[in-house]
Order: structure tokens, then sequence, then C-alpha cells
């Protein structure tokens, strides 16, 4: 076989190709046994009626022209080659075929140049034709296709394994007619990886294409092809298999249990009666960009503007699907503790079981709470069919089989996911087999996740914020944040709650007349916790005064009540051991855990379950008790701290208020765990029933907690600590320790990046109005807090408050607030106090508002109102801005860039613009141009790292001959050449107060520079230049810098 391929290749003068070698013997072999069949019957002259007709992926050639690495094969002598005699005369211009076809004509191949040749991107056979194998006239010609590589048996059943394949596409007779150029695939389809693999040769057609030359695509077997591939429907319903009458069984069993379980809520209420539909707000993880980006690799959870948290809520049918977006495959619900995350996941399950997620068949909810993390003996059918709430299977095996058919179709829950503990690598090893391989629970997670196991089911965690692992966070397709109760849904809870109407009334009266309560209100647990306790407490009894007093008297009430039914159910009972259950509450939390010892006292667990301060689940193994939420079992740890004589008081003072010498950032528990230590220490025994016990001395625990407090440095923490110091004084009730911290804080006080809830607001503000008396006054930064307009209004209105830093557009929306209510005193107030300075853009939404903002200055009014005399001389954040740092980075500075320079015009007293490492560019510098001559008080201009060239510098250099205060200019690493350097120099003795310039790692060479240098000479007031780059050569350097020695390398 070696010998004919050789015999072959020497005959045509055919340089050897080593693609042929790939073929297998016995298809060469059989190839030239069929051309010795049909050898006899060609007819040359067939090739006559023809032109025009064929299309063959070749490159035609020419007489006497060789290419390299064409096919070797046996040779014969019905094969048109270029050194026969044509059986007519043709013109020879023909062999000259050009790559691609002129515009509007149709590819012709004559006989006499009729050559299959190859390249390296496209080999062809040599194939003979006889008249049986030709298409009638006006028919598609016959192509020959060579694969890149081995076609996949999805694609083409019977192909040779190994080496390129060989297709020859058979045409279907079409009627008599003009052909038809099929049409080019649609923009943006691509083509399959197996038409991909290879270079394009140069000169190839496809570089005719890239250059824009109007060329008609030729009949490219290739490309029509690709186009069969690409305009195949890919909307296509996928037919899935129906499922077997015990699978419907068991769907069926499934959604009946899932209605009885997840009818009922906490505390007995019913799910259709008492549930409140709260929003969802869609929520982002960015990374941050700019200058100092290097040093936060880490993405964070982005704090929205009140404005924004508007426009991003979602409601609950939207949970998978919104926006005309894909669905969702990765969901993350958040919420802190007690924002109703379980009862959204339940309620979730019974719309499911009622029919309205009809897009899942199966849905699977697993809570984290009872998963054993520690062993290794689990499978993903033991997990989704033994561990989640569900029925028992009876036939396990047929349905895990059908799960595994429609993964796109099943739904998994994992609740309660902040209780996965050691969550430092939970993606690495993941799970990879659905098989009976047993895994640990977070292996299993983790291949779920990363789409090891079950590729294409939905995914749905429910977190608390503070608590996830942001390396899961990042790769949520979709962050959802529950937005808790506004006071709406507070006044719709406290009517559901109460039946009767005077009830209700009374109740809403009492909530709304206490503002801390009502703040608080904002969490639906504590809803529900302060209408437990006004239900059950007496009618003159006033209303908790802080968070500690609220949980004591509920958990005192709870307990109160379960001990009244077990002493009529039997008058023998024990009362229950407080210090006992206080005690194993705290050794959950050391441990990260909510379980409880299933050997305590049956009297105690019996007692805790009917107070609901425990809760009840069943397992694989049976059933396991749970501290039903982290404020009960916080409460209970804190008293056991505060009471037992084991805890002493180094251990009550590190669990209570903050430290600045903590490294980790600490969880919500912890948070709350200080604030309940903090008010137990300082708290007043109550009267009567309480888990208090008042015979305990806790003197010296006191005495600790207040040598701590007033040690304290406020100066020294950050936002997020600073809010938990204000919490934790709060809960002390003491207006000495809140005089004592206001005469600690710094004038400027920031809770920059803290989001602010309600309660938070509440405090701040109570705490500040002690500042009067002190005579202290405060500067307050409340950028990316999140705080409603409401709050905002509360904080802004105080007399300490000198100035206020807040999102554009929360501030103008207050504005309009208080223009609306007619309350000019406190809207000339709250525009006078807004500041921007210094303003600092490290995302796109501190840019967006801005516009607005110069439109309300420049005409003097808000933008729904006709006249505001306390817009008389326009805002005064914008006309006393001197420093402004625009660090969006690369990904969103320039296209922003356009926004911030049609407010630059208004920012008269602008002295500092730094607007390093954005990528302007020549285009933004020419905006920047325009508009500098307004900043007349400009003293600092930094231009750094922008990606401005000769263009953009021509442009800059004639405008800064307008701006005569510019002391400071850096050009420092752009794409300045010798022209650039050149327009500098001439502007540079006109710019009579510069002093430092810096124009270092640029592109000019030593002529730049010496223009440069030249200049220099004729400007006594600047004190330095750095203009060293890699293209000045060293020794012109060092001339030029002992010549001035104000030329500076670095």
């Amino acid at each position: 076989m070696e010998y004919l391929r050789k015999k072959d290749a020497e005959s045509q003068n055919i340089v050897s190709d080593p693609m042929a070698e790939l073929l297998p013997d016995n298809v060469i072999l059989k190839y030239l046994e069929s051309l010795e069949s049909i050898e006899e019957d060609f007819d040359p002259t067939i090739l006559d009626n023809f032109s025009g007709d064929i299309d063959i992926i070749c490159t035609p050639k020419p007489e006497n022209a060789t290419f390299q690495n064409e096919v070797p094969v046996k040779k014969a002598k019905v094969v048109v080659a270029v050194n026969r005699k044509p059986h007519r005369k043709h013109n020879k211009k023909a062999t000259k075929c050009p790559e691609s076809p002129p515009s509007g004509k149709t590819p012709t191949i004559t006989p006499e140049s009729f050559h299959l040749s190859t390249t390296q991107f496209q080999h062809v056979l040599r194939i003979p034709f006889s008249p049986p194998l030709l298409p009638p006239s006006g028919g598609s010609p016959l192509q020959i296709i060579q694969t890149i590589g081995p076609y996949t048996p999805p694609l083409f059943g019977t192909v040779v394994p190994t080496g390129p394949a060989y297709v020859i596409v058979s045409p279907q007779c079409v009627s008599p007619g003009a052909q038809i150029i099929p049409l080019s695939p649609a923009i943006g389809t691509v083509a399959p990886p197996e038409l991909t693999g290879s270079v394009l040769p140069v000169g190839s057609s496809s570089d005719s294409a890239c250059q824009g030359s109007p060329t008609v695509d030729p009949l490219s077997p290739t490309k029509d092809l690709q186009k069969i591939i690409s305009t195949s429907p890919k909307t296509e319903k996928k037919i899935r298999p129906e499922a077997p009458e015990c699978v419907k069984d068991y769907i069926h069993q499934t959604k009946c249990y899932m209605r009885d379980v997840c009818c009922a809520m906490r505390g007995g209420m019913g799910m259709d009666s008492h549930y409140v539909d709260t929003h969802l707000v869609q929520r982002k993880l960015l990374i941050k960009s700019g200058k100092n980006a290097n040093k936060c690799l880490e993405k964070e959870l982005v704090v929205l503007s009140d404005s924004e948290r508007k426009k991003a809520k979602l409601d609950r049918s939207q949970l998978f699907h919104y926006n005309d977006s894909k669905p969702k495959q990765s969901i993350a619900l958040l919420g802190k503790a007690g924002a109703g995350k379980t009862t959204f996941v339940q309620r979730l399950c019974l719309d499911w079981a009622s029919g309205s997620l009809s897009q899942f068949q199966f849905v699977f909810l697993l809570n984290c709470k009872t998963l054993d993390l520690t062993q290794s003996n689990y499978s993903l059918k033991g997990l989704l069919l033994d561990l989640s709430m569900s029925p028992r299977c009876d036939d396990p095996e047929s349905v895990f089989k059908h799960i595994l058919s429609c993964p796109d179709e099943v739904l998994i829950v994992f609740d309660s996911f902040d209780h996965i503990k050691d969550l430092e690598g939970l993606l690495q090893s993941p799970a990879k087999s659905h098989t009976n391989t047993k895994y640990t629970i977070r292996q299993l997670f983790s291949g779920l996740f990363q789409k090891e196991i079950l590729p294409g089911c939905t995914l749905l965690i429910a977190t608390r914020p503070k608590d996830v692992l942001n390396q899961v966070l990042r790769k949520m397709d979709s962050l959802l944040e529950l937005s808790g109760f506004s006071p709406e849904d507070i006044e719709l809870y406290t009517s559901k709650y109460f039946g009767d109407t005077s009830l209700q009334e009374s109740a809403l009266k009492q909530i709304k007349s206490d503002g801390y309560i009502f703040s608080l209100c904002s969490n639906p647990l504590l809803c529900r916790t302060t209408c437990f306790l006004l239900e059950h407490q007496e009618s003159c009894d006033d209303l908790p005064s802080t968070l500690t007093d609220l949980y004591q008297r509920a958990t005192s009430r709870h307990l109160q009540l379960a001990s009244l039914e077990n002493g009529a159910l039997c008058k023998n009972r024990k009362q229950p051991d407080i210090p006992q259950l206080c005690k194993m509450a705290w050794e959950g939390f050391k441990n990260h855990d909510t379980c409880v010892n299933p050997a305590s006292s049956t009297e105690l667990l019996d007692c805790a379950l009917k107070s609901g301060i425990l809760a009840s689940y069943k397992t694989s193994e049976g059933q396991e008790n749970h501290f039903v939420d982290l404020f009960s079992q916080n409460l209970l740890s804190a008293v056991h701290l505060v009471q037992s004589k084991q805890v002493n008081e180094k251990m009550v003072v590190a669990n209570s208020v903050v430290h600045h010498k903590k490294r980790k950032v600490q969880g919500e528990s912890q948070d709350v765990l200080q604030r309940f230590v903090t008010g137990l220490v300082f708290q007043k025994p109550p009267d009567g029933i309480s888990i208090l016990d008042s015979s305990v001395n806790i003197k010296a625990k006191r005495k600790a907690v207040e040598t701590h407090l007033e040690s304290m440095k406020p100066n020294d923490l950050v936002p997020a600590r600073l809010l938990e110091l204000f919490h934790c004084v709060y809960e002390t009730s003491s207006a000495k320790f809140a005089k004592l911290l206001l005469k600690n804080l710094p004038e400027n006080l920031s809770f920059y990046g803290t989001q602010l809830c309600p309660s938070d607001v509440y405090v701040i503000c109570h705490l500040l109005q002690y500042a009067s008396a002190l005579k202290r006054t405060f500067s307050i930064n409340l950028q990316d807090t999140c705080i409603p307009i409401s709050g905002l209004k509360e904080l802004v209105g105080l007399k300490c408050i000198k100035e206020f830093w807040a999102h554009t557009a929360d501030t103008i929306g207050l504005w309009e607030d208080l223009d609306q209510s007619n309350d000019e005193l406190n809207l000339k107030s709250a525009i006078e106090k807004f500041t921007l300075h210094p303003f600092k853009a490290t995302e796109a939404y501190h840019i967006d508002s801005l516009p607005v903002l110069v439109q309300i200055h420049r005409e003097k009014k808000l933008p729904m109102s006709e006249f505001v005399s306390a817009l008389d001389e326009g805002v005064p954040a914008l006309r006393h801005l001197q420093r402004l740092e625009y660090e969006l980075g690369v990904q969103n500075g320039p296209e922003l860039f356009p926004k911030l320079v049609e407010v630059l015009p208004s920012l008269q007293s602008l002295q500092h613009l730094d607007l390093e490492k954005n990528q302007i560019g020549d285009s933004g510098a020419e905006k920047l141009a325009s508009v500098l001559h307004f900043l007349k008080c400009l003293k600092l201009l930094n231009l750094s790292q922008n990606l401005i060239g000769d263009a953009g510098v021509e442009k800059l250099a004639k405008a800064f001959a307008s701006v005569p205060s510019l002391q400071s200019l850096s050009l420092y690493g752009n794409a300045i050449a010798d022209t650039g350097a050149e327009h500098l120099a001439l502007v540079l003795p006109d710019m009579n107060f510069l002093q430092d310039l810096n124009v270092a790692f640029n592109k000019f060479t030593d002529l730049g520079a010496t223009k440069l240098s030249a200049a220099l000479k004729n400007c006594t007031g600047m004190k330095s230049l750095e203009l060293w780059n890699d293209c000045i050569p060293y020794g012109v350097f060092e001339h030029l810098r002992l010549q001035d020695p104000r030329i500076r390398s670095l």
C-alpha cells in the first residue's frame, strides 16, 4: 500500500502529505478498488455541462503549478489533470481563480482548471466522476468535506476512528432554474469545534472578509454545514421520558406531605391566614475597581441606597426568572436572623405543592441544622430521598433514575445554610458521581453547586449574609435579600395576629407610640415577639425599652405558660431547671451549634418544647431538638455568662461590648450576644417570673464591664464595630455611658459601608440627643448605608449634626419629601447641611445622580417643584466641593466619564481632581480639555495611566494655559510620544504657577525630552520635572539632569 502511494505521488509530482498517512490501509485499498470498477465509464466531456455547478473545497491549480502537502493518491487515467488535453478550447485565464469571487458572480471551475488539491486547512481526495454520480442540471453540486478531527458518535455514527474523515454530501434533486447561492451564517453563530480547529492560511477568503471587501461567499460545504448546525432550532423542547406510575405517586405523596407540614407557621399560626408576603431585593457582588483594587481582592456585597433598593424589588413569583432573563440555577436567599428565611422557604414549598411552580417536578427541602456534616456515608440518592423533607419512598431506584433523566426540573433547597461549619475549602473535593459512592454532605453540596453531579438542577440556599462564605456567594447566579417588614407590613401582620378588632387597634397604638419597638418590628421575628408580649402582658405594663428587656420578658412568659400547662397536666412535676437550659445554650453557642444534648432532663426538654424555645426535627436517626432561633439561644447564653458562678469577670468582658484587637469579622450571632450580655449586666431584676435569678450577685461582673466601657476609644473602631458599640451602650439604658461615648466620639462620625436598619437609625439618633448637653457637633457620613429616607430625615434634623454625607439620590429624595410637606425650615437646613467634600466615586451609582444635582444647582429648583427659596444660590455642596477622586477604574471609568465632565463646570471651588487609572484615552482627554477653563481654582490634576496619546495631550496643552492656578500636573504612564512632548514644551512657560510636572514612563524619546528640558529653563517657578522612560537613552537623560537638577528620574 505504501508503494502505491509513493508511485502515485511521483507520477503526478505531488508532495506526500503527512495527513494521508493517518488513513488506514484498508480504507485506501477499498477506495482504489472502487476506482478500477468505474475507470472505463468516465467521460471527460461530462464536465462541459457543469461549468459553474461544481463546488468543491479546493484551491484551483494553475498549469505547471505545484503545492506542498497535497494528498498522495493512486494515479488513475480517469482523473482530470492539468497536463491532459482538454476536450475543447477554454479561456486560459480561467486557471487564475480568485480566492473570493467578485461580487454578484458565481464561482466557476472549468475542466481545464479542474484539479483537486489540498491545503493545510482542507484535504480533499481525488474522486473520479461518472454520470450517475453527478447531479442533474440545476441541482446542487457534489461536496467533499474532510473533517478536522474524528467526528463524535452523535454527529456521524460510522466514522473511521483514527485520522481525518472524508464525507461526500449527496445533493437533493431540485427543479431546473437559476442557481441560488446559500446565505452566510447569521451574525454571531459559532461553528462547531470540529470545523474551527485549524488556522486559516494566509490569503484565504477569510482574510478578504476581514478586510471588509465586498465579496459573496462561495458555495462552501464547510459554511453550508456550519449553517445547518448553527441554524438548528435551539429552543426545541427536550423530549423527556414519561414518568412511571411509581414516580407520579411519589410526587403526589410529596406534595401532600409538604402541604401538611408547611401550612403551619411558628406558634401554631396558619400560613394562609398569617403569612405576610415581603419583597425581595436584588443584590450584587462587585470587585472593587480603581487604583486601590489590588488591596481589595475579595468581592463584597454592595450596599444599595434606599432609592436603588426600591428599584431592585422583586416579588416571590420572580424568584427563579425575572426581567426576561435566563432561569437562575443557583440562588442565595439572604436575610438577617429573624428576617423570615425559613418561613419564605416553607411558603415556596407550599406554592409547589399547590401547583404554582410548574417548572419543577421535584422539590427537595434540606434543613442544614439536622444534617450530619461529619459522616462520609451519604450518596446523592440518600441526600435527596432520605434526608430531605419528604415521605418514605417505596421505589427509590425508579424515582432516582427519573430524577437523573430530568435534572433541570429539580429544585434543591438548603435552608439554614449558615449552620454548615468550617466553610473554608467548602468547594474543594466535590462529589463527582451520582451513583452509590459515599460522600460527606459538604462534598455533595460542592458537587451540586459546581455541576459535577446532577448538572442543570436549581439550587437555593437560605443564609445570613454576615455568616456565609464569600467564595459561595461570588459564584451564585442570583443574590436576593428579604427586605423585612415595611410600616404597612407591620400593620398588616398585627391585624392578622390579633383577631379582635379592638385588640388590633390597641396593639398598633402601643407599637407606634414607642419608636424603638416600632423600629424593631421591621424584623418579622421581633414583630411576632412584640405581638406575643402584648397579648400576654398586663394592660398597665409599659413596653420594653431595649432588645434585652423585650426578649427577657417574652422568654420568661413562654416558660411561665409552659410550666402552667405542665402543672395542670401533672401536679408533681418540678419547675424547669432554667440554669441548666442556659448552660446548654452556651455550650451550643461555643460550638456554633443549635442542637440540644438528648441526654438532658426530660422535664426540661418537654417544657422548652412547649414554650417554643426548642423545636423538634425529624432526622434519619430519630428526633433532634434545636433552639428555635438565634435570639432565644443567645439570650439564654448571656444569662449563663452573667449569672453562673463558674464564669468569671474576664469571660463576661470577652463576650460583651466591642474589642479593638479582634481580627476576625464577627458574625451576627456574636453581635446579638454582646448586646444581651451588656443589657443583662445593667438591667434591674424584673418583678414576677423571670429567667433571671435576683439572688445572684453580679456586681463584680458589672464593674468589669463598666471599666471596659470607660476604656473604649471609638476613634479606633471601624464603622461596623462603632455601630455595635452604639447598640451596647444603648442596652445599658444609662445616660452616663451615653455621654461618655459622645465625649470620646470623633468629630467626623462615619458609618460608611455599613447597612443601617430602622433600629440602628433609632439607636444612633437616641444617643446623639445627649450631644447638646456636651455642646458637641458632628459631621456624619451615611454613604452606602442603605438608610431609609425616613431615617435620614430624622438624623439630619438633629441639631448636633452640622454636615452629612449621603447618597445623592437619597438626599434629593429627602429634599423632595420635605418640600411636599411644606417644611421649609427643615428643607433649608437639609440643603445647607448636605456636603460632598471630599467626593470619592468608587462605584457607578456614585456618579449616576450627579447630573440631576447639577440640574438642581443651575435651575435653582427641585425637579418636581417650581420654586425653592433655599436654592436661591444653588446647591452649597457643589459650590464648596474642593476635592474629587474618580476611581471607577477601567471597567466603568471610560463609560461614565462624560457624566463627570458634565458636572465639572459647576465645581468652581474644585482644587484637587484625581482621575488616575481610568483609561479615558484621547477622547476623554479632549472632553476634559473643553471644561478645564471653568476650574479657576484647580491646583492639582492627576491624569496618570489613562492611555492618553499625542492627540489628547495636544488638546489638553491648549487648555492648561486657561488654568492659571494649576500647581501640580501628573501625566505619568500614558502614551505620549515626541509630538505630545513638544506640545507640552510649548505651553510650559505659560503655566506660571506650575511647580511639579510628572511625565515619566511615556513614549517620547530623547527628542521630546530635550524639548521639555529646554522649556524648563524658562519656567523659573517649577520645582521638579520627572520624565524618565525606557525610550530615552540613559546617557542623554544623565546629561539633561546634569544641566538642570530639577529633572528627576523617579
